[in-house]
């Protein structure tokens, strides 16, 4: 894979870097006004998400940094974007240009203040994974093989302007109006200023692989805060290969319904005991070892889960309580779904839509046990998706709907979900750290 020499830090560089890319855009959509002359509306919009989204991606990955982490976001909502889309942003998922081997050992120096060689026994400049906000080598120290992670340079210091950049897309993209919008993208600003803190990483990393140790067929690699910094992290490297690599051969349901336990089992402790969870839940984060267990990585987006969020949240999983329609109404406030401000047409249009979306959602946690193989149910959810993001009713109105909490939760349960679905597990056991 071709490496990268630099990366652009500044503001101007990084905002003339989107303005070529808004160029290109700008290109395919004359393209597409062209193709409808001679081609279908399906063919000439799937030659056009196509070339905006590999040209957007082609952009986004030069940026790197929280640009590129909110393509891999996006790459999650697989019911909202179109495939295009989906296939080409899920690269920021672990498959990314590296940093070329003299930029890695400029960076490593500055963060460290030594050369790799000064502190490990060896070290390959050249990386074996590259993601959105850094990049991991292998290393040797005392016999043991470490896995190093290095920050791309100048990433934790363009976080804002680089949402500043990104915001007026999102928008249009999710029907965000300006009002009262600031709070979502705070909520995403601060996650990410988070993910830049590897100190915090370090840390958050050693308390969940300590308290969820007893989960079965769950492994962590152990973190040496003494080879680590704020920008760098070093820890064990394990043997394992990604989730999605596993899923596109695997045949083994055995080995799948293990995993599938042990992954469903780790969130859910997180969400129901710890009240804080991973909220980062794609194939780039997680590894299966030879033997079928789950390796989990990559502690840097925690969520915590405040209590007057989380108990409304999962008391609407109760099927007898979100067809109440009074108790679902007075939780959708509670939950910043309904707004005070809202007219009579708004509350019945977001009642009926949450109520639709939340029965739907939340039907394997109204279960003892769920399928997650079953395409019925993931069909259903991508239809549903789909059909809002097209209603022409909802573009009218104001879609600021709902806490902030929301963005991260909703993006594990997603991304969960997914991975689920990914490994056809079946026969899930969903209660088994139910505190509700």
């Amino acid at each position: 894979m071709k490496t990268i020499d630099k990366i652009p830090t500044s503001k101007i560089q990084r905002a003339s870097k989107l303005v070529s890319t808004g160029a290109k855009v700008g290109v395919n959509y004359l393209k597409y006004y062209g193709d409808k002359l001679t081609k279908s509306e399906s063919e000439a919009k799937e030659r056009l998400n196509e070339n905006n989204a590999s040209d957007i991606y082609d952009g986004l990955k030069q940026l790197k940094g929280s640009a590129l982490k909110v393509a891999q976001m996006l790459s999650m909502e697989k019911s909202i974007l179109p495939q295009a889309y989906v296939e080409k942003f899920s690269l920021a998922q672990f498959s990314v240009p590296p940093l070329s081997p003299p930029l890695v050992l400029k960076t490593f120096k500055k963060y460290f203040g030594k050369l790799p060689n000064d502190i490990y026994d060896t070290f390959n400049a050249t990386s074996v994974n590259a993601a959105s906000i850094g990049q991991v080598h292998i290393a040797e120290k005392n016999g043991k093989k470490l896995a190093v992670k290095i920050q791309y340079p100048g990433v934790a210091e363009s976080i804002a302007s680089d949402l500043a950049m990104v915001k007026p897309i999102a928008m249009s993209m999710f029907n965000i109006k300006g009002k009262d919008s600031d709070k979502y993208f705070k909520e995403v600003e601060g996650k990410l200023i988070e993910e830049t803190n590897y100190i915090l990483e370090v840390e958050q990393s050693k308390e969940i692989a300590q308290k969820c140790a007893h989960i079965p067929n769950l492994l962590f690699p152990q973190y040496y805060e003494d080879l680590s910094s704020e920008r760098i992290i070093t820890m064990d490297y394990m043997e394992g290969e990604h989730l999605s690599e596993f899923t596109a051969y695997n045949e083994n349901q055995e080995v799948s319904n293990q995993l599938g336990q042990a992954l469903w089992d780790f969130f859910m402790f997180q969400i129901h005991n710890l009240k804080k969870v991973h909220a980062d839940p794609h194939p780039g984060n997680f590894l299966v070892s030879q033997e079928g267990q789950l390796i989990a990585l990559d502690f840097g987006c925690m969520k915590t889960i405040p209590q007057e969020f989380y108990v409304p949240y999962f008391e609407l999983a109760d099927k007898e309580k979100i067809n109440n329609r009074e108790y679902f109404v007075e939780k959708l406030y509670q939950l910043e779904i309904l707004r005070t401000d809202d007219s009579p047409k708004e509350i019945a249009f977001f009642t009926e839509m949450f109520h639709e979306m939340l029965s739907l959602f939340t039907q394997p946690l109204q279960a003892e046990t769920f399928d997650f193989s079953d395409g019925t149910f993931f069909g259903k959810i991508t239809e549903l998706g789909e059909r809002y993001s097209k209603s022409s009713e909802l573009r009218k109105m104001n879609a600021n709907r709902g806490s902030k909490h929301f963005i991260y939760i909703n993006r594990t349960f997603f991304g969960l979900y997914n991975l689920m679905f990914d490994l056809k597990a079946n026969a899930i056991k969903i209660n088994n750290y139910k505190t509700f």
